[in-house]
């Protein structure tokens, strides 16, 4: 079975600005056309996924 990678501080604060806006993974990539697995690396960190990262902040108004 594989292991799970650990959620990063990034990751929770991604999370954490999600469960403001009352809104799920799923439904903000799909609102803002990005691609789940790159929401997941940004989470995870096992990618830079720099595009989608700077996206992602600019959206949720956090500090890269």
């Amino acid at each position: 079975m594989k292991k799970r990678n650990a959620v990063t501080p990034y990751g929770w604060k991604i999370k954490q600005k999600l469960v403001e806006k009352q809104m799920d993974q799923g439904t903000f990539c799909d609102t803002y056309h990005i691609p789940p697995s790159r929401l997941s690396n940004l989470i995870h960190g096992t990618r830079k996924a720099k595009k989608y990262r700077k996206l992602v902040s600019e959206l949720l108004g956090l500090e890269e």
